[in-house]
């Protein structure tokens, strides 16, 4: 256990400046504060190599972070840990995390599910739909450049963990991810509330990109063009969050390809004992 007393300290320097970023530190590194992320940290293998502890709560992260000999652990005096906390209520513990590399290929496979961010910049609505995507079982979320950093602080608390486990590119250029779509034959599917199409009646069982767009933009032109507007009914008010639509259309995409799937094994029994 090393000892920090001082605010000018270069580490701490590099956390504040990635929290204030809403970014990566300048290590790669992803700022994940609170002992429930430390644990979706610990329990998706990812490398940590440093964390910080309030004196305060320095027994309770002796004990999470026992065994792990690459990880560096530096206490600091309660006042200063408040100095690089996030939060307004803070357990006292902030890990630094390396997250996982993906490419672009890895969000696609035989029968993607792929959420599309589109300038969605609220960190809390990009890591609840972080958080849906890897519940209903999305093969990948792409974020266009223009959305929030899906390693702001305040998105992966709001992911619970999901950061780490759910492939993701980040900063991705509209040309790039048309060209991926083209060439998987993947159709794309604009959240939109004045969609042709009402959700319960498309067909999610193939190869689908879900783009969720900006509350106050919405989804730029060159993809609203090409893809299929699907609208979520809704009573009394206009339209959802882009976090809330997100969470619907996944679910819904993860009912229908569930209940394919049991009509396949349906079938598959009928002509085993045919």
């Amino acid at each position: 256990m090393q000892l920090v007393t001082s605010p000018r300290n270069p580490l701490l320097k590099e956390v504040r400046r990635a929290v204030s970023r809403g970014s990566l530190t300048d290590q790669g590194l992803c700022v994940a504060e609170g002992f429930h992320i430390l644990e979706e940290a610990l329990r998706s293998d990812c490398e940590i190599p440093a964390v910080f502890a309030a004196e305060s709560a320095r027994p309770a992260v002796e004990t999470r972070v026992k065994g792990l000999k690459q990880t560096r652990v530096i206490a600091l005096p309660d006042e200063l840990f408040q100095s690089l906390s996030a939060t307004e209520t803070s357990q006292g513990v902030i890990a630094l995390v390396r997250p996982p590399a993906w490419k672009l290929e890895q969000l696609f496979s035989e029968q993607a599910l792929v959420m599309v961010l589109d300038g969605v910049q609220d960190p809390g609505n990009a890591g609840a739909i972080l958080r849906s995507a890897e519940a209903f079982g999305a093969t990948g979320v792409a974020l266009l450049k223009g959305s929030v950093n899906p390693y702001n602080p305040k998105c992966v608390r709001a992911s619970a963990g999901s950061v780490f486990r759910v492939p993701l590119v980040a900063g991705l250029e509209e040309v790039l991810l048309l060209a991926a779509i083209d060439e998987r034959k993947v159709e794309m599917v604009a959240l939109v509330p004045d969609g042709l199409v009402d959700i319960g009646e498309y067909d999610f069982r193939r190869g689908s990109a879900l783009i969720a767009g900006s509350e106050g933009r919405g989804i730029r032109g060159g993809l609203r063009a090409k893809a299929t507007g699907v609208r979520i009914p809704t009573v009394a008010v206009e339209s959802l969050n882009a976090a809330t639509a997100a969470g619907i259309a996944l679910y819904e995409a993860r009912r229908q390809r569930r209940g394919r799937s049991r009509e396949v094994k349906k079938s598959r029994s009928r002509e085993v004992f045919t």
